[in-house]
């Protein structure tokens, strides 16, 4: 029988934990805050900005919004960045993506001071992942990590595979696993063999972003299943892994809803927390 790894349940004790944490700095004087651009409309990327700062809200973290037009020119949001990057107050600073198609995504993220950069996208933050020296790891990777370690899921000695190779899930998720002593096989739309691959995963980690793409004849028998999918099939909210036929061979299994999704915003919390922390020394 399976075991449903319930984000909900784990993101909920990490934001408890990140609030103590709020008000343990309170107590000291400190307060925590996170600025949040979004530039344009984009449905989805305004439904992730109202959930953080709901997020924020809940546990005491001040939340700036910073709305801008879809037509803000690049100068105008790198001079907004600067600004919030010398502002002592800001703690965490996050640009929602994707940017409208004349901003250079690289040029902004990169403009983000390493050290309020929550979202972890700043190359010199991607480069301390890489040799295991870091503050802030990507938010859905991490919160993934939280959630192995939250079921007592030992990642050393064991074959992990992660389908896809993006530099937001598929490749930090790769160095993640391995700093755990994990031996890590990344796939990608270039693979050959995919089906034999994934086989031999203990771990098996799908961020490949389509609906039911992991079918029941590439999971091993008692692997443990990551599902960072979030598709619509038939206007239906569904993963990358066929939830019904794979739960059958897993031992373990993340949801679609309510597996990775609610950790992902629960480890931004936690890295604007680790921000303000390491600014004030504490």
């Amino acid at each position: 029988m399976y075991k449903i790894i319930d984000g909900k349940e784990i993101s909920s004790a990490t934001k408890q934990k990140a609030k103590e944490e709020v008000l343990a700095l309170n107590e000291k004087g400190i307060s925590v805050c996170l600025a949040v651009i979004i530039v344009g409309e984009d449905p989805a990327s305004k439904i992730y900005v109202a959930n953080k700062k709901k997020a924020c809200e809940a546990l005491g973290i001040k939340s700036i919004e910073y709305a801008l037009d879809a037509d803000t020119t690049e100068e105008e949001l790198l001079s907004l960045i600067e600004t919030l990057n010398s502002e002592k107050s800001v703690n965490g600073i996050l640009c929602q993506l994707p940017l409208p198609s004349h901003l250079d995504e690289k040029i902004i993220i990169n403009a983000i001071s390493p050290e309020k950069d929550v979202d972890a996208f700043h190359t010199k933050n991607v480069g301390k992942i890489m040799i295991g020296d870091y503050d802030f790891v990507p938010c859905t990777p991490a919160g993934i990590m939280e959630m192995l370690e939250y079921e007592g899921i030992s990642v050393e000695g064991k074959n992990c595979v992660v389908i896809g190779r993006s530099n937001i899930v598929g490749k930090p998720m790769g160095m993640l696993l391995l700093h755990k002593n994990g031996t890590v096989t990344i796939c990608h739309s270039k693979t050959k063999n995919l089906v034999e691959i994934c086989k031999t995963a203990d771990i098996l980690v799908a961020a490949v972003g389509k609906a039911n793409f992991v079918t029941e004849d590439m999971v091993k028998e008692g692997a443990v299943v990551i599902d960072v999918g979030m598709n619509r099939d038939n206007g239906k909210l569904c993963g990358d892994v066929d939830f019904e036929n794979v739960s059958k061979k897993a031992s373990a299994i993340t949801p679609v809803p309510g597996g990775v999704g609610p950790m992902t915003i629960a480890m931004l919390m936690k890295n604007t927390v680790t921000a303000a922390k390491k600014q004030n020394e504490v």
